[in-house]
Parts: structure tokens; sequence; C-alpha cells
């Protein structure tokens, strides 16, 4: 897990304390505005030296194979019953059909709305020598960064079919006045995840290896990683 990831090779600087003020480095454009909150803004850049995107492709299969799975068997049953009462065996058929077709629409529907938000909201982190911005919302691209001092710690947890890379910042207050919205989804996330920034690890477009090493490699021993 220290190993950094092949397209980085070790860089003395990054074991060093970069240059900061008293709440650690910021990134180019923030300056430490001593005791002011942390930099919020409205999409990850993009420009980071290691950058994981969220893979929908593989998200919708998963979750369209599992509502397929789910569907089937309801549609048949129910279908079933509504064909008993047709008249022709063409009849049965198209009832059959269409209730496979409802129970698909209404989960395909909020299924791909999801998706699209997710997808549309960029990277989901970002890493690099002075520290890491992390989505504050599952669905939205608002991100707040975080020095490698300012972590207290960073670990893996799974709930269901999510895997997810746990940051719990050492500041309580880190993710305070970002608005109503994004104080619901951290509520819910800390609920089943122990912190409100979160960053999938199996449905990235890097494996979880590579993120891992890439965090042990930026991180440089200023934060556990367990």
């Amino acid at each position: 897990m220290s190993t950094p990831p092949p397209e980085f090779p070790p860089d003395p600087s990054y074991g060093a304390q970069p240059p900061g003020g008293p709440l650690g480095p910021y990134p180019p454009g923030f300056p430490p505005p001593g005791g002011q909150p942390r930099p919020v803004v409205r999409r990850i850049p993009e420009d980071q030296p290691f950058v994981v995107r969220p893979n929908v492709t593989k998200r919708g299969l998963v979750f369209l194979g599992l509502a397929l799975v789910l569907i089937v068997p309801f549609a048949c049953c129910l279908g079933g019953g509504i064909a008993s009462s047709a008249a022709t065996g063409r009849e049965s058929f198209l009832a059959v059909v269409g209730v496979f077709g409802c129970l698909l629409a209404a989960v395909c529907l909020p299924l791909g709305l999801q998706l699209w938000l997710i997808g549309s909201g960029g990277p989901v982190l970002a890493l690099g020598p002075a520290g890491l911005w992390i989505r504050t919302r599952p669905t939205r691209g608002q991100a707040i960064w975080l020095p490698w001092e300012g972590v207290a710690q960073i670990s893996r947890r799974r709930w269901s079919l999510e895997k997810m890379l746990v940051v719990r910042p050492r500041d309580a207050d880190a993710l305070r006045n970002l608005g109503a919205y994004t104080a619901l989804d951290t509520g819910l996330l800390s609920a089943f995840y122990g912190s409100g920034l979160v960053a999938t690890l199996n449905f990235a477009d890097k494996s979880e290896a590579d993120i891992l090493a890439a965090v042990a490699h930026f991180s440089a021993g200023r934060c556990p990683l367990t």
C-alpha cells in the first residue's frame, strides 16, 4: 500500500513538510486565511497529480443487473396474474411485457438520473503533495480541500455494494456552512461510513490498489491510512 503508482516515481520532496500557514498548506489561489473555512469549489480541479473520476458505466451495469434480478420474478408473477384473465395468448404476452416495461422504467429513470448527476459532477477525489480535494456531496461536484496535516484518518469501509475511501478531517467544523443539502448528505454519509467525506473505490476509473497507493505516496505518513 506504500508503493507509489507507476506514473508517480518516488520524489524526496513528498516526505518534506510543505510550506503553509498554521492551518497547513493551501492550493494555488487559496492563500492561508488564518481561521477561515477551508477552500471549497464547485468542481474538483483536474490538473492535480492524481485524479479519480467516477466510473458511471460500471455502476450502471451493476445496478441495472441487480434491478433486473429483482424485477423479472415480480414482473412474471404480476404479469402472469394479469395474463390469466386475458382472452388470447397475444394479450397475455403483451400484459407480461407491459408490466415488465413499466417496472423497468420505474427503476431505470431514477437510476439514470442518479448516474447523470454523479458523472456530471466531475472527479470524486484528487491528490497532491500538499493535500487532497474530495467531494462534499456524492451527486454534486462541490468539493473541499484539506491539507494532509488536516486529515485525522483515512480508511476503507463497505456498505452494501459500495466500498468507500473515508476521509475524516481533524477539524470537526470543516463541513459547516456549506448549505442545507450538503449538511443532509454528509449527515447520511456519516451514519453509514463515519464521515461525510467519502470517495468510491469500486466504482472509480482507477483500481482500489492504485488509489490506496497514491494516498500513501502523497500523504507521506502525515495522516494514518487504515
